[in-house]
């Protein structure tokens, strides 16, 4: 009796542990990783001065909303690259090259909080902390333009994003 209740619980506790597994797995939606990470994004704009709606579409775009190999295997989800003054963890993914370094997080919350301070310690980015926090297109064009991404199309993708979620509202606080 007391063998039939251990394999039961055991066969229990495998079907638990599998569906959990199968949960993390999923991919999460753009409206998940909105929902999620907007409370953060809007903290870091206090904090930072830097629209949160820019914030949550950049983790979009550059973490395809949390789904990509690399924020699964570093949190990373704003593609930042190691650069000659990274001396945090690192992981190396196939980029614009063949297994470039990318910064690796302990957590999101980490990722979001170093995105942050990459864009404000950055000389390159000091003229979008003159903008206006609700001038997400001045922002989404002044990251264009002092090439946080290759893609020419960056800042219509970023203002695109914004306008089709409502984003601009979060960067109301």
């Amino acid at each position: 009796m007391a063998m039939k209740l251990f394999v039961r619980l055991a066969l229990f506790a495998a079907l638990v542990g599998a569906a959990a597994d199968a949960l993390a797995q999923r991919e999460m939606t753009r409206e998940e990783y909105i929902a999620t990470y907007a409370p953060l994004a809007i903290q870091q704009q206090k904090e930072y001065g830097i629209p949160a709606s820019i914030k949550i579409a950049q983790g979009i775009i550059e973490s395809r909303y949390g789904n990509s190999d690399l924020s699964r295997r570093s949190n990373n989800h704003f593609g930042i690259k190691c650069k000659n003054n990274w001396i945090g963890d690192t992981v190396r993914y196939d980029d614009d090259a063949l297994q470039e370094c990318f910064r690796r997080y302990g957590s999101i919350e980490d990722s979001y909080r170093d995105h942050s301070e990459f864009l404000d310690r950055s000389e390159r980015y000091q003229d979008l902390f003159k903008l206006d926090p609700t001038d997400y297109k001045g922002w989404a064009h002044g990251l264009q333009k002092a090439g946080y991404a290759t893609n020419p199309q960056y800042a219509q993708q970023l203002i695109k994003i914004i306008e089709d979620y409502q984003l601009f509202l979060l960067d109301e606080g």
